[in-house]
């Protein structure tokens, strides 16, 4: 549950490029958004089954990093990572497009 209303929250209607501070977070720690994004799509699709690629903060570095985690497992509990953004990768999220 805690996963999707992340999800859920996550998501805005006018969307947009990330900007300021976070913006400058994902140029230093993946190079660039195209960077992150790579590097998120890698860890998602790695998931085996069902589970959850996440963009996480690190407290403990003061870094972003990217994870993945199976099922619903939460990302906080699971990494010690404070979940910022997740790719849901549980079938129920593509399946019908690719029955």
């Amino acid at each position: 549950h805690i996963n999707h209303s992340i999800f859920w929250t996550n998501l805005c209607k006018d969307g947009g490029e990330p900007s300021g501070k976070l913006l400058q977070a994902i140029n230093r720690d993946f190079g660039s958004l195209q960077g992150l994004q790579a590097r998120l799509n890698a860890i998602a699709i790695a998931v085996q089954g069902s589970g959850w690629g996440w963009l996480g903060y690190n407290k403990i570095d003061k870094r972003l990093e990217v994870a993945c985690c199976p099922n619903q497992d939460p990302l906080e509990p699971t990494t010690g990572l404070v979940p910022l953004f997740g790719i849901d990768v549980w079938e129920h999220a593509y399946y019908l497009q690719y029955k």
